[in-house]
């Protein structure tokens, strides 16, 4: 009887220690898995088209959509995912799945058909983005996560192409008329004067007439000689009239 007792006694012990481990211990140890390498790199617009993917209903034409999925149910289901890309601009952007900000387009889905594995990651990205990089937590065990599928989208462009306007000019050919300088006119005393410079034609600002130079000065002073000789003359003879004779 003793011996049966120790033996009960025993029995309860590692039963209830079993038990405590059972609820302390998580059903699934979660790891870290790193995207399959064969597909660092992809752009989606040279991947696996799949757009008839129900999942990318949602996805605006101008995003790319991409389709991650687990291989094996060894790995269990999927609990985040984050990835690199490259931007069409060269930089490098981290993205995480399921994103908390926009769970429409980041998400995890199960496979369906009464079946709640969560096998599946759907990310929507501009289009024309490279895919550099990732790696996934899972509930089990894993080497690698794969790109499925992608459905890719048209990248809008950055500014509208100008459209050509009527009515332009039409260019000249040909070579340009050489511009005619300013003619000089002669003055009669001989010294050349610029056309259209001041004082020309009208005269200057104050009305006056333009200097008088060379012959026409000469000509004028002559003149001027000749009367005064005719003045002196004509005063000689007069005086000479006037002498009268006394005897």
């Amino acid at each position: 009887m003793p011996l049966r007792r120790r033996l009960t006694r025993a029995a309860v012990c590692t039963a209830a220690t079993t038990a405590a481990l059972a609820i302390t211990s998580p059903a699934w140890a979660l790891s870290t898995v790193p995207l399959n390498p064969a597909h660092v790199g992809a752009t989606a617009g040279k991947f696996q088209q799949e757009c008839r993917d129900p999942k990318f209903d949602t996805r605006p034409a101008n995003q790319d959509g991409w389709h991650f999925v687990l291989p094996t149910n060894k790995a269990g289901d999927f609990q985040s995912l984050t990835l690199t890309f490259t931007d069409t601009g060269g930089a490098s952007v981290r993205v995480t799945v399921p994103d908390p900000t926009d769970p429409y387009t980041d998400f995890l889905s199960a496979n369906g058909n009464g079946d709640k594995q969560v096998k599946h990651a759907y990310l929507f990205t501009p289009a024309g983005w490279t895919l550099t990089g990732g790696s996934a937590e899972v509930s089990g065990e894993g080497d690698k996560f794969n790109l499925s599928h992608t459905c890719a989208g048209t990248a809008s462009t950055g500014s509208p192409t100008p459209t050509p306007t009527t009515g332009s000019p039409t260019p000249t050919t040909g070579s340009p008329t050489p511009s005619v300088a300013p003619t000089e006119s002669t003055t009669p005393g001989g010294s050349p004067s610029p056309s259209g410079s001041a004082g020309g034609g009208g005269g200057g600002d104050n009305g006056g007439s333009l200097p008088i130079t060379g012959t026409a000065a000469t000509s004028i002073a002559l003149g001027g000689l000749a009367l005064i000789a005719g003045g002196a003359l004509l005063m000689m003879r007069r005086r000479r009239d006037r002498i009268t004779f006394t005897s």
